[in-house]
């Protein structure tokens, strides 16, 4: 695999062999094509920071390799690039290795850390691998770790372990069955208030780190709330949850779907786990029985974050190249989005949109962006993540995600958080291509997406593959009540997309999904789908809302231009407008008459021949 800044390079020095053939130049206009060489620095896991960073006398660390370059101003008036080869290995994170403005490249060159040994060998973990395992009783197995720490997931070898829950998860790849919130009259609406039926708990359960995953909402399946249990009480078959859940828990019937998890009451099955916080037992039971494959607890929820130090003043020309990160942590509760308008606690013009935005605690991933302009990750393996993949926010533009493998994501993909509608069109023009999304939402499976794009706009999304979800593959939203001209969430345009097996345990819901995106007329056909099969979107028996469909634009979806499109074995509609009226066009699609299979380039859809890592599509 050539890497991403060498593939450019190859072109410029094409371009150079063509002038060679011309008739010869000026000696300065020579000097001012010829190929400049990177300034090289080497890291390795054997290395020392106390070394020189050469090939052979390595450094140990990046962060040793940033401090270097910008304690010694490398980086402030650049003639050519800067590489840091990181050799093949682990390297352990125990603290985000933090950049900011003063690490960016300057005068069109880039400082680019890269897997100098090929994609995925140069491995960031932000875990700590767990010893000391004693036997407990029967297979489970226990290690003494302390107590203050943050274990909300936890890995043997490249899986995830699943937190001790009940009632069991039927599969690896499922999260049902769940329990059902049953309805009491006399908390209806509540949401903190969880009824259940008589023998439905156990009285001798210890709950002291006990959550609560729920779809809230009854029959709603949208978002799930990951809540700790306040307090019991037992004659009243009443569990109170600490934090209010995005929607009512008891509603009509059915109730929401949940389940139980982090007590070691639960721990009853392989590759289930819990962290005792009060005494600072780790208890496992591993797949095969025995502890003999490595498991890893987080110690960090971010590895590497790139933070500028505002819109006006963005962090730019960083490369990370080839790269794999691996295991990082989630949080201890989890809700989507602020409940009602002005909790938020700032002022804004559409206050609504608080109800549509990650609260601050949770804008995060393996790897955060915060404003950044031109910041390439190229070819990254990332796996086993808490929570999202890769998170960008505040100022977000002409940054690149490109050939990277994203799979067994707590949260999202990628996700894109743009400003408040109104205050400043500021994340758009961002590039994601040639990705590869597998097994994504695994903790949160409510709203989870392969890429997602709050109020963000003129994004590429294209040549993925993006399978196994409970819920979308692509989402796009603002709020209704915005003016098309303070909505931000336009313009992208989505193309050669392989989709599947999504929708798997969500209702009212599509693969590709819009939500608040140019809600009033006139409507300008400035979005668009192209190109794009998704295939097997349904859910599991126990979601009892609107069945997931092929596409679904919400309220507000409309000023998209839908081509080829290709939906097969949906549970729902292939394709479902916004209720109010159709303001979206449409040419060659699956779900309208005369679709032509010829128009169709299957062969281009998904991921493209350069993409460096071998999966099945």
């Amino acid at each position: 695999m050539v890497p991403l800044k060498h593939r450019l390079a190859l072109v410029a020095v094409a371009a150079l062999g063509l002038l060679a053939a011309a008739p010869a130049a000026a000696s300065g206009a020579a000097a001012q094509t010829a190929p400049c060489h990177p300034t090289e620095f080497y890291v390795s896991p054997n290395g020392a920071d106390s070394a020189g960073g050469t090939v052979r006398s390595p450094w140990r660390t990046v962060q040793h390799a940033r401090d270097y370059i910008a304690g010694h101003g490398l980086n402030r008036h650049m003639h050519c690039d800067i590489d840091v080869n990181l050799r093949a290995g682990d390297y352990p994170v125990d603290q985000t290795i933090a950049f900011t403005g003063a690490d960016s490249g300057s005068n069109g060159h880039r400082v680019v850390y890269r897997s100098s040994d090929g994609p995925g060998k140069a491995r960031l973990l932000g875990a700590k691998q767990v010893t000391g395992w004693e036997s407990y009783k029967d297979k489970i197995y226990r290690a003494q770790i302390g107590t203050g720490h943050s274990v909300h997931t936890l890995y043997e070898g490249d899986r995830r372990a699943t937190t001790a829950r009940y009632p069991n998860r039927g599969t690896d790849e499922t999260w049902a069955p769940y329990l059902r919130a049953t309805l009491d009259p006399e908390r209806r609406n509540s949401q903190t208030w969880l009824t259940f039926k008589p023998g439905v708990w156990d009285q001798n359960w210890d709950l002291h780190d006990a959550q609560v995953v729920i779809w809230s909402g009854g029959k709603w399946s949208w978002f799930t709330d990951t809540d700790p249990i306040k307090n019991m009480s037992w004659n009243k078959n009443l569990a109170t949850l600490l934090y209010p859940t995005r929607y009512s828990i008891q509603t009509d019937d059915p109730g929401s779907r949940y389940f139980i998890q982090n007590s070691l009451d639960f721990l009853d099955q392989a590759g289930e786990y819990y962290y005792d916080s009060a005494t600072g037992w780790l208890y496992y039971w591993p797949r095969d029985g025995k502890i003999d494959t490595p498991v890893w607890a987080p110690s960090v929820q971010t590895i590497v974050s790139v933070t500028g130090g505002s819109a006006g003043a963005p962090a730019h020309d960083l490369t990370f190249d080839g790269l794999a990160f691996e295991y990082t942590d989630f949080v201890d509760w989890y809700r989507f989005a602020w409940n009602s308008a002005g909790d938020s606690g700032t002022a804004h013009e559409y206050q609504d949109y608080d109800r549509q935005i990650e609260l601050p605690r949770n804008r995060f991933g393996a790897i955060t962006l915060t404003h950044t302009t031109g910041v390439d990750l190229h070819a990254l393996h990332v796996t086993n993540t808490g929570w999202e993949g890769v998170y960008l926010t505040g100022r977000a533009d002409h940054d690149t995600i490109s050939d990277g493998y994203f799979a067994h994501i707590g949260g999202d993909g990628v996700k894109i958080e743009g400003p408040y509608p109104g205050e400043g069109d500021i994340a758009n023009h961002n590039v994601i291509t040639d990705d590869y999304f597998d097994y994504y939402g695994e903790l949160v499976p409510g709203d989870a997406s392969a890429v997602e794009l709050l109020d963000s706009g003129s994004n590429v999304v294209s040549h993925s593959v993006m399978q196994h979800s409970a819920r979308y593959a692509v989402s796009m939203r603002a709020v209704t009540t915005a003016a098309n001209a303070d909505d931000y969430a336009q313009g992208n345009a989505l193309s050669y997309l392989k989709i599947a097996h999504v929708g798997e345990d969500s209702g009212d819901t599509g693969a590709i999904y819009a939500y608040g995106v140019q809600n009033f007329d006139p409507h300008t056909m400035n979005s668009s789908v192209d190109q794009v099969t998704i295939d097997d979107v349904r859910a599991d028996p126990s979601m009892v809302d609107a069945p997931p469909r092929g596409v679904h634009m919400d309220f507000g979806g409309c000023g998209f231009n839908f081509s080829n499109i290709q939906v097969t074995n949906v549970q729902g509609d292939q394709y479902h407008g916004p209720s109010a009226a159709e303001c979206n066009e449409f040419a060659n699609d699956s779900w309208r008459d005369g679709f032509d299979t010829s128009k169709m380039r299957y062969d281009q859809i998904g991921l493209t021949a350069q993409f460096p890592y071998l999966v099945g599509q």
